[in-house]
């Protein structure tokens, strides 16, 4: 596992891929947080980020899939995808080796957000006047959701050899589990399947963790769901592989 994890993480930072998400990911957020209006916390009066928290999710149903395309649709694609399953490695550490290569990436490129947060803890009147506890939460949320639309991507890479479609995929996925399913439970309105759909909905999970109370019960739910993705990822690995 740790050889595909370094080769992936060499591959990103050896090219232009890990510095371009990095760049429009920080470049997007900061102008949205700091200067557009509507959006621009220094407008709020008071100290939170909750426009960052509430825009990032959205950036990254865009961005993960870009990063994700490629893990194994461009090895079928390459020809070195049978290469390595001819090789004596695990199903299971190729699969983990790039998603934890890839996830790092991801949560590589949220760490400068930081800066954010000592921004408005020194803005604060008071010094210190933000809800730390909240923020905590937040960043927890926002690191497991990323890992989930990691997940996702990389099923839908190791579908095909079109990082095309696997783009397009893993950004239904990623939008249907965000945005879908709460939509779908306020269809239902009230009985058990609005509450299914809710609990089902990433953004209600990803809210949950942001009210600073960090329940066990949705960081079982965000690390079954990777679980789940990394599970039938190495299913379909193992048809390729016979």
């Amino acid at each position: 596992m740790f050889a595909i994890f370094q080769k992936e993480i060499g591959s990103f930072f050896n090219s232009l891929i890990a510095y371009i998400v990095m760049a429009v990911f920080l470049i997007s957020i900061g102008l949205i947080v700091w200067v557009f209006p509507g959006s621009n916390v220094l407008e709020y009066g008071y100290a939170d980020l909750n426009s960052f928290f509430s825009l990032a999710p959205y950036v990254l149903i865009f961005l993960i899939p870009a990063i994700t395309m490629r893990s194994i649709a461009e090895e079928s694609r390459n020809g070195t995808l049978e290469l390595l399953l001819t090789k004596p490695l695990l199903n299971r550490d190729l699969i983990l080796g790039k998603f934890f290569a890839n996830w790092l990436l991801v949560l590589i490129t949220i760490a400068p957000t930081i800066l954010y947060y000592i921004s408005i803890y020194l803005l604060g009147n008071p010094v210190g006047n933000v809800d730390s506890a909240a923020v905590f939460g937040s960043y927890i949320g926002l690191s497991l959701f990323s890992g989930v639309l990691v997940s996702m991507g990389i099923w839908a890479s190791a579908l095909n050899d079109n990082q095309i479609v696997a783009f397009v995929l893993g950004v239904f996925l990623a939008f249907i589990w965000y945005v879908g399913f709460g939509s779908l439970a306020s269809l239902f309105g009230e009985g058990i399947f609005a509450q299914l759909f809710s609990w089902l909905a990433l953004d209600e999970q990803y809210r949950a963790l942001g009210r600073g109370l960090v329940d066990s019960r949705n960081l079982v739910y965000l690390l079954t769901l990777i679980t789940f993705f990394l599970t039938i990822t190495y299913w379909r690995i193992e048809t390729l592989r016979k």
